[in-house]
């Protein structure tokens, strides 16, 4: 499939689906979006089924070399496993491991689960904010002599940090790259959801937020 066709196809499937919305939102930062996106409403079997399938076409198209998947709780644990099944599924099967939030004291111990850390490690995770839940999954990749190989997430919002007095030169994705040394793979990012909104998306009913979105990456975005 086309690579621009699949980032779209995905923005329709999230807005369909109410994961994207636009209006009025105020986000974790404090800004007044026009948009949210909500990752927390794939919540059916056939939505995380049919999102584990772009998780894994974004994957596949980046061309990273990967051996095992991670994911960070709470979110990233049923988007590693179903991601891996979609693996599996175009013939990679590869091991997965997620990590507790709470050390287990009993049992096995410890506050992984799943594969040993081991060889070229993708991260997967929903959305990157302030960065802070793949400092400490590449920490704890790191610790196990693995190697971050990428974090894979499923919408990049191209938006710059910290306060609007004082705005980073990058945005939060553009950070974790320098900081970590590793690429960040999206499955579609803001200029995605522009391209869904120009070409008509939702029988035109989201031209009306055109204006307002393109105001927003104006004061916020990076290029």
């Amino acid at each position: 499939m086309d690579e621009s066709r699949f980032r779209t196809d995905f923005v329709r499937f999230a807005t369909e689906l109410g994961v994207l919305r636009f209006g009025a939102f105020t986000t974790k930062a404090g800004r007044l979006s026009p948009y949210f996106f909500n990752a927390g409403l794939f919540n059916s079997g056939a939505a995380v089924g049919r999102l584990a399938e772009f998780y894994a076409q974004a994957l596949l198209a980046s061309d990273v070399e990967f051996d095992m998947l991670y994911g960070p709780a709470y979110k990233g644990i049923p988007l590693v496993t179903a991601t891996a099944v979609a693996l599996a599924v175009r013939g990679r099967d590869v091991p997965f491991a997620f990590n507790r939030k709470e050390a287990k004291d009993h049992g096995e111990g410890g506050s992984l689960v799943g594969a040993p850390l081991e060889g070229r490690v993708v991260i997967i995770d929903d959305v990157i904010s302030a960065g802070t839940s793949v400092r400490e999954s590449v920490r704890l990749i790191q610790a196990a002599k693995a190697k971050p190989a990428a974090v894979l997430i499923a919408l990049d919002r191209m938006e710059r940090v910290g306060p609007d007095d004082a705005l980073s030169e990058h945005s939060a994705v553009q950070d974790v790259v320098h900081t970590n040394g590793c690429p960040v793979v999206s499955i579609a990012s803001l200029d995605d959801i522009l391209d869904m909104i120009q070409q008509g998306g939702g029988g035109g009913e989201f031209e009306q937020h055109r204006e307002a979105v393109l105001a927003y990456r104006a004061r916020y975005g990076v290029i």
